[in-house]
């Protein structure tokens, strides 16, 4: 048996924000992250159409990217205090996640992150609150998904999160929020991945350069894809991503710059299997690349992701990033173990130990082919 879970309403286009005022509850938390809701003005907006719904609001703002298990505890426990029966949730991927992490805190006082990072091993949500979804970005798709990421800085290392119950109840994806943003497996899920992947292509880069149009139509290309790998899970990708994020000395890799850096080698390693071989070369053909073979056609693949990164002044390599050899060479074996060992591995189309996960870093640290 499979499963297909969604926000129960999803609401979508420019304006639609003030959905919020139809919201039926008493008192709401309203997490952000840094400022820029605020700035921009939405914020305001926000509270006053919760008000305007007859709630009493409280504000849990300063979120940090890639947010701390500190933050997550302190906010869980102003909602303690507060005793919201609406989180809502309101900015990028981060402040998102975080409320996802606090809402079960704040439900459930006595689990620990331990418990929660055993894949769906959440406990029974709804008990205490609600939780409504409102990204400013268009990147994470975490107001569609089942996930949360949460960083321990003190450990080094980032606890993925992964159960139903923190699907949120409402998603808010309004376009007017990314119009000033700074230039910075299945018959139900394949067609909603297709169709993210064409968009992206489509409108990435001028999405990157400021069109108004193009940002609109990467917000629902995003929430499209959260659709999508919600149910049909993830990859290694994304365990590489969160066992790097934290763990050097050098710089924080935040966890969309990681994905894009890691994607293109991962394809190459996961092209190895015939299965995944052929699936990537189909969606090289519905995106419109051109390849005479499979393998030219997950080249052309590789080389547009790449011909992106470059666009959006990623790195191509964790050396490029800034990371030490020595420290990288210090501490790979380690990460790559607790990498194979991460949520997110389970759902590779291709299997991996820690051996080959340590040879496909070492491939991403110096830009060199991945040729098993």
């Amino acid at each position: 048996m499979a499963r297909f879970t969604l926000p129960r309403d999803i609401y979508h286009g420019k304006g639609c924000l003030e959905e919020l005022k139809n919201l039926k509850g008493k008192k709401a938390i309203l997490v952000v992250g840094g400022g820029s809701m605020k700035r921009q003005g939405f914020l305001d907006k926000a509270v006053n159409y919760l008000k305007e719904a007859g709630m009493e609001v409280q504000l849990f703002e300063g979120v940090e990217p890639d947010p701390s298990v500190e933050t997550v505890m302190k906010g869980a426990e102003a909602m303690r205090a507060f005793e919201p029966d609406w989180i809502v949730a309101m900015g990028g991927g981060s402040p998102i996640d975080a409320a996802k992490a606090m809402w079960a805190f704040y439900e459930y006082p006595g689990v620990t992150f331990e418990d929660l990072c055993i894949p769906f091993n959440f406990p029974e949500l709804r008990q205490k609150a609600k939780f409504a979804a409102i990204p400013s970005t268009s990147g994470t798709a975490t107001e569609v998904t089942a996930f949360s990421v949460i960083t321990d800085y003190k450990k080094g290392i980032k606890y993925p999160l992964a159960d139903f119950n923190i699907t949120p109840d409402v998603a808010i994806v309004d376009s007017e929020l990314v119009e000033a943003l700074p230039a910075h497996h299945c018959v139900y899920t394949d067609p909603l991945a297709i169709q993210a992947i064409e968009m992206v292509f489509d409108y990435l880069p001028a999405s990157f350069h400021g069109n108004m149009t193009a940002r609109a139509q990467m917000h629902d290309a995003q929430c499209l894809a959260g659709m999508a790998f919600s149910n049909a899970l993830l990859g290694i990708v994304h365990s590489m991503a969160h066992k790097t994020g934290a763990a050097f000395s050098t710089g924080h890799i935040t966890h969309g710059l990681a994905n894009a850096m890691y994607l293109p080698y991962v394809i190459k390693y996961n092209a190895k299997d015939p299965v995944a071989a052929k699936r990537y070369a189909e969606i090289a053909r519905k995106t419109g690349l051109v390849g005479a073979s499979e393998q030219a056609l997950i080249n052309s693949l590789c080389a547009k992701i790449n011909e992106f990164n470059v666009i959006l002044g990623i790195p191509a390599t964790l050396k490029d990033f800034g990371i030490k050899e020595d420290e990288f060479k210090e501490k790979i074996s380690e990460i790559s173990k607790n990498a194979v060992g991460d949520a997110c591995t389970g759902s590779n189309p291709r299997s991996i130990d820690p051996q080959t996960m340590e040879k496909l870093f070492t491939c991403i640290y110096y830009g060199t082919e991945v040729d098993f």
